[in-house]
């Protein structure tokens, strides 16, 4: 028997990273998941793959997080496949990408997570979790500067969990929990690999100032632990620790 047995969880930005990673995590523990890709249904389909094989059950499903019919869509997805919804992870993030305009990190980062969760909880039963992914350095960023490129993504993302935490009163009446986590930088990033485009030196030096990075697996498995952990709701779970931040 898996902790996750008769659940079904959906991950956001699942197609790659951190949320393949968690997603076949869940899955090996009897969730039923939700695969959720922007553009790349070929690499999300190969998630999806790899959970069948291995025995789990899974579906992708499209949609752009900052598309509000797509995120309704999402998450009735779940529901239509599985037949419930219980768990959701909250993992797509950007903002570094270009071409996408000058407000795409805020409309990803807040709006989207706050549509998403909406959705998502207006279709979940008591005793649902909901569980938010970020890093240090957006987490902490009103008082411990981070490095420039990623500063505007980090200001969007806090903003974004400091909208999400509002809702916490209201997932509370629905018997929803809700946890954040948050970690360094990760090893094998889209964002590290971005980071360290724009500032050359940029992942070593994080590297050498936190003694270790996680990687991408061993991060996802932190976020995986998060949901079923014996926490309060609001918690914030700090992978590896965040003595630099906290002093």
């Amino acid at each position: 028997m898996g902790l996750l047995d008769n659940k079904t969880a959906i991950v956001t930005g699942s197609s790659r990273g951190i949320g393949a990673a968690t997603a076949k995590i869940l899955a090996g523990e009897g969730a039923a998941v939700v695969v959720n890709y922007r553009q790349k249904a070929p690499r999300a389909n190969k998630v999806v793959a790899e959970i069948e094989a291995a025995g789990g059950r899974a579906t992708a499903v499209g949609g752009d997080l900052t598309n509000p019919s797509d995120v309704d869509a999402l998450a009735q997805a779940a529901v239509d496949t599985f037949g419930s919804l219980d768990v959701l992870v909250l993992n797509a993030s950007g903002g570094m990408e270009s071409g996408l305009g000058e407000d795409y990190a805020l409309k990803l980062n807040r709006d989207a997570q706050v549509s998403m969760l909406k959705a998502a909880a207006e279709r979940m039963e008591p005793g649902s979790r909901v569980v938010f992914v970020t890093s240090h350095q957006a987490h902490f960023i009103d008082s411990v500067d981070t490095m420039d490129a990623y500063e505007p993504v980090a200001r969007s993302k806090r903003a974004g969990e400091t909208a999400l935490r509002e809702l916490v009163p209201w997932l509370e009446e629905k018997g929803i929990t809700f946890v954040v986590v948050s970690g360094d930088m990760i090893e094998g990033t889209i964002t590290a690999t971005l980071l360290e485009r724009a500032a050359p030196g940029a992942i070593a030096s994080r590297r050498e100032a936190a003694g270790k990075l996680y990687s991408v697996e061993e991060f996802a498995a932190e976020v995986a632990k998060m949901v079923t952990a014996d926490v309060p709701t609001g918690h914030t779970e700090y992978v590896g620790g965040a003595e630099h931040f906290q002093a």
